[in-house]
């Protein structure tokens, strides 16, 4: 139904002088799901983010977020209508405490002027406690209490990709846009990850739209997947259909006739 799709990518396309980066690419994304972009690197996934991101402004095509010309709306604006970003490489403020990065996350959320900042009034502290109680409860979900006054700066790079999602979610999105959310983990924090993935949308109701290249969190948490290369689409369905598709499998490793001598090879070497 209708309403129940919250981002509609209508006939995408960017070109950056003769480069073609994303050709005519459609896909919905339903309330409550987590969506999932995949494909070679160069295959268009982030800049299709970046579309979303409003970053970029597509060469043709738009964009409808909950009922809304997303591609009318200034990038400055994009927060306050409810979408959040993490992206692959951190963008932290290394020399803030975790609490301090976390609390920043709340500025769309402020009501209050400058002089009712200036004078610290009643209105003031009081959002001041909202912020509060927002922020701790984020770093409970995300088990980060042990990390609430340290120095970003000082931390393992694991943690301080948790502290980005963290931030995030400090702006009570409808919709997170995980860029690559894996990587650099190890493969327990990507189990962490993965965890923490599936408590956002069926904890928090947060609908996710996500780039990852780790197949095996894919399958963990995606309930549907766009497989995409050279910008354009390949296929949509589960991870399951979208890995087992012919035109995924070439993409990927060379044609299916090559895919099949290679799996040929392999039993001939495991007997």
């Amino acid at each position: 139904m209708m309403n129940d799709i919250l981002l509609s990518a209508q006939n995408l396309s960017v070109r950056f002088g003769g480069v073609l980066a994303v050709n005519n690419v459609s896909f919905d994304v339903q309330r409550g799901e987590v969506f999932t972009l995949i494909g070679p690197n160069g295959a268009g996934k982030t800049t299709v983010f970046n579309l979303i991101s409003r970053i970029y402004t597509p060469t043709s095509g738009q964009i409808l977020y909950d009922g809304q010309v997303l591609t009318d709306v200034a990038p400055h604006a994009v927060a306050s209508l409810g979408i959040a970003r993490t992206f692959q490489n951190i963008e932290l403020f290394e020399h803030a405490t975790v609490l301090q990065n976390l609390l920043i996350g709340r500025h769309t959320h402020r009501r209050t002027g400058l002089w009712s900042e200036v004078f610290f009034t009643g209105k003031t502290r009081a959002a001041e406690i909202e912020a509060r109680e927002k922020v701790e409860q984020v770093i409970e979900l995300l088990d980060l209490q042990h990390h609430r006054e340290s120095m970003v700066a000082g931390l393992p790079y694991g943690v301080r990709k948790v502290v980005e999602l963290a931030r995030a979610l400090c702006t009570e999105p409808k919709l997170l846009l995980l860029d690559e959310p894996s990587s650099g983990l190890n493969v327990e924090e990507t189990e962490d990850m993965a965890f923490w993935i599936s408590d956002i949308k069926n904890v928090l109701g947060i609908t996710v739209l996500m780039v990852e290249h780790d197949m095996t969190l894919v399958s963990k948490v995606s309930d549907r997947v766009l497989a995409m290369a050279q910008g354009m689409e390949l296929a949509t369905g589960t991870p399951q259909q979208v890995q087992s598709d012919a035109g995924v499998i070439e993409a990927y490793l060379g044609t299916v006739d090559d895919v099949s001598s290679l799996r040929r090879d392999n039993a001939k070497e495991s007997a």
